[in-house]
């Protein structure tokens, strides 16, 4: 619960007034207690102690677009997984593992590359991109202008899972959420060019499609098709809206603070 995700995750079922027990292998921080997963020991005692309500049958799996291949996109939960790279990979194995765990109520929830507040612009792929947009040293960037991504904010997916938590009735396993603009991060870098005011010269769009060994890990379109999920209707005024920032006007709001 340290990361991007997991911290705003967290802070939202605080804030909807929930006891929340936050984990973390390696960062401090307030409300977060620190767990070596591989010592069975502990964890057995923490969780004993704890007592989580959503734990001993409930679980959310949080899983990437790149359990997909990206060439037929959009992606429903039914479709089947090709991922390109390990980490797809790793991620595709978490799923099956998760799902194939006896008597569990288990919901696998796949989202696509995020973006949100961060206390380093390092902790995603997105944030780290202003990094690039500032730096005004002279040095060049080529930036991918092939690949399209749907950058979503976190606090979005955060404030779902809360509405999700409280939904009486069935939910399918696998569930997609999702933003709908489409970006490349070529296209990203120059939002963010436009909102700072700065020159985007250093930064070369490079629209060729991947060749030797990138062509086989680099996705081109792993959108998520998320009707299932809006079919939920646990928007926040109890409608199909799955509550989604939008892209320009969040960073917009969140750089100008």
């Amino acid at each position: 619960a340290s990361g991007v995700l997991g911290t705003a995750v967290r802070e939202a079922f605080v804030n909807a007034h929930y006891e929340v027990l936050g984990l973390s292998h390696t960062r401090l921080g307030e409300g977060l207690v620190q767990l070596d997963l591989t010592k069975e020991a502990e964890v057995e005692k923490l969780f004993v102690d704890f007592k989580p309500d959503y734990l001993d049958k409930d679980r959310l799996q949080a899983s990437p677009d790149y359990v997909f291949d990206g060439t037929s996109p959009p992606y429903t939960p039914s479709s089947p997984t090709n991922p390109l790279q390990s980490y797809g990979q790793s991620k595709r194995d978490g799923e099956l593992a998760v799902l194939a765990v006896n008597g569990a109520s288990v919901i696998v929830l796949r989202v696509p590359v995020l973006y949100g507040p961060a206390p380093k612009n390092s902790d995603s792929a997105i944030n780290i991109l202003l990094d690039v947009v500032q730096d005004q040293s002279g040095k060049v960037y080529k930036m991918d202008h092939y690949a399209t991504r749907y950058p979503t904010n976190v606090l979005d997916i955060a404030h779902f899972l809360v509405r999700l938590s409280g939904r009486k009735g069935s939910v399918p396993p696998i569930l997609h959420y999702s933003a709908a603009e489409p970006y490349t991060k070529y296209e990203i870098c120059l939002v963010f060019a436009k909102i700072l005011n700065l020159p985007h010269d250093h930064i070369i769009p490079d629209a060729k499609p991947p060749t030797g060994t990138e062509a086989t890990t680099r996705p081109r379109d792993c959108q998520l098709y998320t009707r299932e999920t809006e079919d939920l209707h646990i928007g926040e005024d109890g409608d199909a809206s799955l509550g989604l920032s939008l892209f320009e006007e969040w960073w917009t709001t969140y750089l100008k603070k």
